[in-house]
Formats: C-alpha cells, structure tokens, sequence
C-alpha cells in the first residue's frame, strides 16, 4: 500500500488535472476568438497543448536522473503554470489587439495572416503546456522513487487520478465556472488553485526524496535494448496518433447526435478523458503481475482498434436513441440536466470501450520500458512520443481525413492503425507462436476493417437528420442532394416534396429555399431576402457590401439583383458551405457568377483587419448562436471592432433570431448592439427573425421608395408577394429608444467575448423550446405603445398583403384592414376573408341589430372587443377615424346603445385619435365601475388603457396608483405580459 505522501500526492494530482482542463477548456474559448472557427480553435488548442505536454515531457526526461528532488521542482512547475493563469488575459487582450490593429494589416494574403494567428496563439499557450507537459513524468518519477516496487500500480494510479480530475475539470468549467466567473475569473481561479497546490507540494518536499532508481533491466523483463526501445517509443506515438483521430472524429459525428453546442462539446471531452482514466485505474493493480507485457500491449492495441470499428454500429444506432429519448422528455429547464446526462452516457457508449483500452497503454508502455532498465526517464520519453503522436492525429484528422475521406473512413483507418501497431507489438512478445498470433491479429483486423467499410450504415439521410433538434433518426420524405465533411463542419443539402431545398450545418439547418417559383416562399427567403432589401432600400447610394456568412446565397443574390452595389465581398469559414449551396441554382446563380462577388474563406474578424477596407454596409447572417463559437459574432467587442470597418455613414446589418431562445439572451445581444451603435431600427421579417439597421453615429436613414428602374430587384421583392413600399416599411417594429428599454426589467448581461453569457445558455433555450417574445409582443400589442410612447412613425397597409406574407406585424395589418374593409361596404362578402376569425367578427358585428339594446349579446362584445384590439394600433388614421369615430357602419343611433357599449366605444375613440388624457380618464372611470369579478381580459385592457393614457399625459403618479391597485387582483400568478410591463414602466 502507498504510504501516506504518495495518497496525497495522488489526489494534488487530481486537483493538477482539474485546473489543466480548466485552462484547455477556456483556451479554446479565447483562441476561437481570434482564430474564427470554434472546431479550428478546439482542434489547434489540441495541438498546442499536446504539443507542449510533449516537449515538457521530453526535457522532463532529461533532467529526471540529475535531479534530487523531483518533487521540489514538480513543486515550483505548478507555481508557474498559477502565475501564468493569473496574467493570461491581460497578455491576450494587449497581444490580440496589437496584432489586429497593427500586424495583421501589414501583412500580405490569408496564407500569412494564418500562420501569424497560429503563431501567436502557440505563443499564448505553449509556454504553459511545456511546463504542464513536465508535470507527469516530475511526479511519477518523484512517486515510484517512494515506491519503486509498485512502479506500475503508481504509474497507473497517477495517471487515473490526473485524467478523472481533468474531466472533472472540463464539466465545472463548462456548468459552474465560465456563468459564474466569466473566462477571466474562470482563468484566475485556476491559477490561485495551482498556487495552493504548488504550496501544499513544495511542503511534503522538504522531507526529501529517495535517491534516483538505478536503470537496469528487473529479472525476467523482456529484452530492454534499443529495438525494444524504439518499438515502443513508435509504438506510443502510433497509439497517440490513432487515439486522436478517433477523438476528433467522434467529437464531429456526436455533434451530429447531441448538437454543436459549447455543453455537447464538453460532455463529450469529458467522456473521452474519463475512459482514459478508468482504464488506467483498471490496470493499476494488474500491471506489477504482467509476465508478458509486450504481449500484452499488442492485444490491448489490437482489441482497441477493434473496439473502434465497433463504435461505427454503435453511433449509428446513437440516432434512434436520441430520437427515443427527445420522445420521452418535456422540454424544459427540469430535463436539460436529463439530456444532458443522456447526451453523456451516449458519448460515454460511443467512446468508453476503445478509450479504456487506450488508457491503459501508456502505463504499460512505460512499464516495458523501465523494466527493460530505461530508467526514469522512460516515462518521459513515452508521454512525449504518445503526445507527438496526439498532434499528428489532430492535424490529420482536421486537415486529410475529415474532409478528404469523411466520418467513416477516418474511423476505419485509426482502427486499422491501431490492429497493425498490435499485430507489430506481438511480433516481438515472448509466446512461443508470436508470429502466428501477430498475422492472426493483422489479419482479423485488416477483415473487420474491410468490412465496416463498406457496411450500409451512416447513410446521409440519418447523418443529415439534426435528430438533437426534430426528435427523428432519419430524415422523413427528404432526399440527401449534397453531403460533406468539412474542416470546421458536415454539410449537407437536401429537398423535400415540396421543392424547398435547405443546406444544414452539423444537422441544423441554415438556410431554406423554394426552387419553383410558382409556389408560395419558405420563411427563411423573407430573412434572406430582407437582410439585402432593406439596406439596399435605407442606403441606396451604397456602393460596397461586406456579407458575413453565405449560407444559400440568397441574400448575395437579392443585392446583386441591384444595380448599385458596385461589389460584393462575403466571408465563409466553411469552403463546403459555399459548394453545397449550389444545389440551390439557380435562385442563387449571381453570387457565382455576377463579376461583383467575391467570396473568401477566412474569419469574419481576420479578414477585416487584414484587408482594412471599409465598407459602406456590412451584413452579419451566422449562424445561430447556440453553435459553439458563433456566439462570438454578437458579442459587444465584436461590434465594436466591426463598426471600425464601416465607410463614414456606414449601416450596419445583423441578423436575430426569436425561435430557441429567450428574451433575457435576445436582450443581452441587444444589449451589446446598444453599447455600440448610437441608433438602429428592427424589422420583422416573419414570425422567427428580426433584421436590425445600425448606424455608428448619427440615425437610421428613411427607407426610401421602390425604385422603378430595378426590374429584377423589384422581382425578387415580387417573388414574395411585396409590391408596395408599405409591406416593407410596416415590419419595423422598434428603434434603439424603444426597444433597449424593453429588456430592461430583465436585467440581461452585456453578451462579451469574456462573459459569454449567450454561449453559456443558449444552448438550453434551444433544448427548452423557449422564444424571445417581447419584441414582437410590443409590436403587437393591442395599444399604439410606439407611437405614443416615443413617436415612432408607424406604416399601414392601404391593401392586404399577400396571404402567404409570414410576418406578424403585415399579418395584423391585413386583418386589420379586411375588418375595416368589410364594416364600412355592407356590401363586401365576410366569407372571402382568409381568416376565420375576421369572418366570425363581421359576421357578428354587421348583423342588424347586433349592439342595440339595453343588453347586447356577450358575443357581440366580444367580436367588437377583438376588432378593436386587432385595429386601433394597426391602421392607418383615416381607417381609425371612420371604424371608431365616425362609427357610420353602427346601424343604430346612440340612443339605442346601452352605457356599456357606449362606455366602450368612447374608449376605442380615445385610443383611435391618440388623445391620451380622454383615454386615462375614460379607462380609469370604466375600471372603477366594472365589476371586481367581470371578465379579467377586459379589465386588463382598461388599465392597460389608462396606464398608457396615464404616462403620455404626464398623470404618472395617478397611473402608478393605478397599477399598484389592481396589479394583484388582474396578475395574481404574477405572469405579466411584456409589453404591459413596457407601459409601467414607460416614461
């Protein structure tokens, strides 16, 4: 048993495994910043760190045997590692910024930009994971110098409790520390946790240390000479190599399953790193008992590979787990901790049984060793080859693999990397048959490899099926047209019978089109299509446009449709992107071939700073920012250093979305928006998107009429059903005045590159269902809020729009104007409307007689209630005038009405001709009069009145009595809608 001092040695380094997860984990957060790609960011953090931890191990080997006291100089290691945590963030902001503003401009094309970005960042890192990469083989040597006759069982044991508290690591970064403490706390907490550490170890130091073992080979080890040597020195980077093409390969195909989250990420690292740590904590007893253990490594190797292979079937059944499981879950804020431990157990099924195998392999390739007399620092020399091998598998993988042979291939070609390393390994073991056993094995393999080949799984159909988002394992009634693994993503293509064409990303879909024109558009073609209109229709003297993020090409399609956009430039991470949107042609033909497109494949923040070119409108369209690193595209330092890049009276155009997601992280990118540009005005495309016009100084510009002379311009618009300047102008449904105070009561944190508050949780609202309704609720309010709230200029409709038309505010306003329509003709058909519901109310309301009387009907007043809501903040002044003032289509004389309706119709007169103090008075006198059990929705709506009336009229106090009055009894539940919280809060 180990004595006391190695026990807790044993669980420092544990605690030294935590904080070196914390410091990859939040790495590869500050590195994708400047590096573009969150999967480029992961995979160079990798690198580096692998990179590092081999080079420290290497001169870790070297020293070992002149050194007295390892564990002294283990000691001060973790100190410095602390102290470089601690200044981190200042070096990477003065570092990243100089580099931005002064070396990447002086530099020439992408090629050099990028290896000044991977330089820089090694420059960052590399110093801390040399330093990390010594830790292993200081204290393994300093431990089995305590213990020498427990060499394996210590060296297995070390390496166990360092991986499980490095998973424990990855998983409290992602869940507890970057919310909690944002990447600059989460940095600094790392480093005062090594300080300790370094504290408590430099004190069992002072004990001294045993002298250094002796190098020799131990009785009955197998041969320890040269050959032996290199073979496993090769062997460990063999092993190394194959073990990180699998990682990046799974960690890409369970994106696919479990999403690309910043959380899934995470989950899967820390499945990764945990089967590592069990296997060695499963051979630690066995190892010191091995009689062969170079046959025993060759089996392992073998048994790996072929464990790999398995994992092929076992991810494709991972699908129709999800999709159970996504069956069976609410989806809400109690089960996001379900799916997150159901998302950790399938990584756990996919990886655990090869990653176990793998992690008994460097204790027992350092156990050959040092029994073949290698000496101390064997281990070293292992840690650094299988480290080097590690960075070899990451470059491969991302670089070759993935993109040139895809998910599959790449799993079988580590597999079959692993089966010939152990067919190599038990060549060269002690059985008496070693030669039959390692043909035997090469030959197993080479067949298994073979045939998970070319078996019938991973269809593109299950690959492509976004299971984490629909709940389904494949995709039903759609057709795979274009599929690719890229370098950062998988792409896919593919068409429904409907003939809309959508391009995905990982499984979620980006963007969605209707190739024949003669059928009605899909949602996300207004989206597209109005990220181009409205500036082109706000700016039209812009000649030079910046598009981030090419998606389907739409939105490049509908500006160059436009005759004057003089060029186009539009920067994609992603090459497969841009060659899978080709299934769209040809709605999307001139972002090919129109002379004025130019399209990059770099980052978005790279490439500004390089070229320095400043346009006269820059258009952002990421994706959604649940997806791991693109929530670094609406952050406020990311607006900052894009506004920098806008031509004087630049605009500035930023795509948002509503759907999976929640008013306090909407508010928290709208905060960062607010931070940085002095004015901008929201449209609502349809019911899922928001399209926001910025400007840096000054105000939005006017959106100017349709512009005759632009035939095909004027087409795309057309294709949408838009034929007037009106079904443009009325999607506005905010400007900074109005809209930055909404989010107000919620309080959301400024989304930052350092407090990531929207990557962090995001990625539950999108598990949760959840949407950002506030914006859209105060468009829709019932009550003109914007415009008399802050003077808003408001459009109408003169005309229905198109019956097909998605956006909420043109929905309302066509209804509103068929009711107005269809009370002032008696003669117009309620039955042609398209809504059932204006039906219902014209049916109603024109019915001779229908208000008349002391005692009118209940559903009479409440058609005539929901005419009223659904007109008075959506037409136009003379519509208000004649439907509530002039009132000619009443069929009775006032006389004839009872005070109720009278009552309500004065109010509805009130809000009409905007006359605030007549509406607080009237609103107020009918509250005081309804009865304290009446119907709750109409009394709502009159303090709702009141209050509004209120607050416009300068009666603030009187309108804050009145909400301190009658809030308990009208919102007992305490669930307030946000556009009535807008008005308490108006002033």
């Amino acid at each position: 048993m180990p004595n006391q001092s190695v026990r807790l040695l044993f669980a420092l380094f544990a605690l030294s495994g935590f904080t070196g997860l914390i410091y990859e984990s939040v790495w590869s957060h500050y590195l994708k910043l400047f590096l573009g790609a969150a999967a480029f960011a992961q995979s160079f953090v990798l690198a580096a760190f692998m990179g590092g931890m081999a080079l420290g191990a290497w001169l870790a080997s070297r020293l070992s045997t002149r050194l007295k006291n390892l564990l002294f100089v283990y000691g001060w290691i973790e100190a410095a590692i602390g102290v470089f945590a601690l200044l981190f963030h200042e070096t990477y902001v003065l570092l990243t910024a100089w580099s931005l503003d002064h070396a990447i401009p002086a530099l020439g094309g992408p090629e050099a930009v990028e290896i000044y970005k991977y330089a820089l960042c090694a420059l960052l890192i590399v110093p801390q994971t040399v330093l990390l990469g010594m830790t292993f083989p200081l204290l393994s040597g300093s431990v089995i110098r305590r213990g020498p006759e427990a060499s394996g069982h210590h060296l297995a044991m070390l390496y166990f409790t360092n991986s499980i508290g490095a998973a424990a690591g990855a998983l409290a970064a992602t869940f507890l520390l970057l919310g909690w403490l944002g990447m600059p706390g989460t940095m600094r907490l790392a480093g005062a946790l090594n300080l300790a550490l370094a504290a408590a170890v430099l004190a069992i130091a002072r004990g001294g240390e045993p002298a250094p073992l002796v190098a020799q080979p131990l009785r009955g080890a197998a041969p320890g000479g040269p050959p032996i040597a290199r073979l496993f020195l090769v062997g460990a980077f063999v092993t190394g190599l194959a073990s990180f093409v699998y990682e990046v390969t799974w960690i890409r195909m369970l994106s696919l399953v479990l999403g690309s989250s910043f959380h899934a990420f995470e989950l899967m690292l820390s499945a990764f790193i945990t089967g590592l740590a069990l296997g060695g904590l499963w051979i630690r007893r066995r190892m010191d008992q091995i009689g062969d253990p170079v046959r025993y490594a060759g089996m392992i190797q073998v048994a790996m590979g072929l464990a790999a292979l398995a994992t092929i079937f076992v991810y494709h059944w991972t699908f129709d787990w999800m999709a159970w499981a996504l069956g069976i879950l609410q989806h809400n804020a109690a089960a996001y901790p379900i799916f997150n431990l159901f998302s950790h157990a399938i990584a756990f099924a996919v990886m655990l049984p090869a990653t176990f195998l793998a992690g008994m392999t460097l204790p027992l390739f350092t156990l050959v060793l040092l029994r073949g007399g290698r000496g101390e620092s064997a281990i070293g020399q292992v840690y650094a080859s299988n480290t080097l091998g590690a960075i070899a598998g990451v470059l491969v993988t991302v670089h070759l693999l993935l993109p040139e042979t895809g998910l599959k291939l790449a799993i079988v070609l580590g597999a079959a990397t692993d089966i010939l390393l152990g067919a190599w390994l038990l060549r060269y073991s002690q059985a008496a048959f070693r030669r039959a056993h390692a043909f035997a094995a090469m030959i197993l393999g080479m067949l298994a490899a073979t045939g998970k080949a070319s078996a019938g799984v991973l269809e593109p159909e299950r690959l492509a099926s976004g299971v984490f988002r629909y709940g389904l394992a494949e995709l039903a009634g759609r057709r795979v047209i274009f599929y690719r693994d890229g370098k950062t993503a998988s792409v896919a293509a593919f068409g429904d019978q409907q003939d809309a064409m959508t391009i995905a990303t990982n499984g979620k879909p980006d963007a969605a089109v209707r190739l024949d024109p003669r059928q009605p558009p899909v949602s996300d073609e207004y989206t597209m299509s109005f990220a181009a209109a409205l500036p082109l229709l706000t700016k039209p003297d812009a000649r030079t446009y910046a598009n981030i993020g090419f998606g389907s090409g739409m939105t490049i399609e509908v500006l160059l449709s436009h005759g004057a956009p003089q060029r186009v430039d539009t920067i994609e991470i992603e090459p497969a992107m841009v060659s899978g949107a080709r299934t769209f042609f040809p709605r999307n033909l001139r972002a090919y071939r129109d002379p004025r497109s130019h399209i990059y494949f770099e980052d978005a923040k790279s490439y500004f700073a390089r070229h320095r070119r400043r346009y006269d409108v820059i258009i952002s369209e990421p994706s959604n920012p649940w997806v791991s690193g693109v929530a670094g595209l609406f952050t406020t330092e990311f607006y900052r250093d894009t506004k920098r890049y806008l031509a004087p009276g630049g605009l500035f155009v930023q795509w948002f979305h509503t759907y999976e997601l929640s008013d306090r992280l909407l508010g928290s990118m709208v905060a960062a928006m607010t931070e940085n540009f002095a004015d901008y005005e929201v449209y609502a495309p349809n019911s899922g998107d928001l399209i926001v016009l910025a400007v840096a100084e000054g105000r939005v510009p006017e959106l100017q009429p349709l512009p005759s002379k632009e035939e095909s311009f004027l087409r795309q618009l057309g294709r949408l059903g838009i034929r007037r300047w009106e079904e443009i102008a009325a999607r506005k449904v905010g400007t900074r005045a109005s809209i930055a105070p909404l989010f107000s009561p919620l309080a959301p944190p400024i989304n930052s590159d350092f407090r990531p508050f929207v990557q962090l949780f995001a990625p539950r609202a999108r598990f949760e269902q959840t949407r950002a309704e506030a914006v859209l609720a105060l468009a829709e309010a019932p009550l003109p809020i914007l415009e008399m709230g802050h003077e808003m200029t408001s459009a109408f409709l003169s005309e229905p729009a198109a019956p097909f038309d998605p956006s909420p505010p043109i929905v309302d306003r066509s209804l509103a104007v068929e009711i107005a329509r269809g009370l002032a003709d008696r003669n117009a058909d309620p039955l042609r409307s398209s809504s059932e519901k204006v039906q219902l109310a014209l049916l109603a309301l024109r019915r001779p007689g229908a208000l008349c009387g002391a005692d009118p009907p209940k559903a009479a007043l409440d058609q005539l209630h929901w005419a009223a809501i659904t007109t008075l903040s959506r037409l136009a002044p003379e519509y208000r005038r004649a439907l509530w003032v002039e009132r000619k289509w009443l069929d009775c004389p006032p006389s004839r009405l009872s005070p109720e309706v009278r009552r309500r119709l004065g109010i509805y007169a009130a809000i009409a001709l905007r006359e605030a103090g007549a509406m607080f008075a009237r609103a107020s006198e009918a509250l005081e009069q309804a009865a304290p059990n009446g119907e709750d929705d109409w009394r709502r709506f009159l303090l709702a009145t009141a209050l509004l009336g209120g607050t416009v009229s300068g009666k603030n106090k009187e309108a804050e009595e009145l909400w301190r009055q009658y809030k308990q009894g009208l919102y007992p539940s305490g669930e307030i809608p946000p556009w009535v919280i807008y008005v308490v809060n108006l002033r």
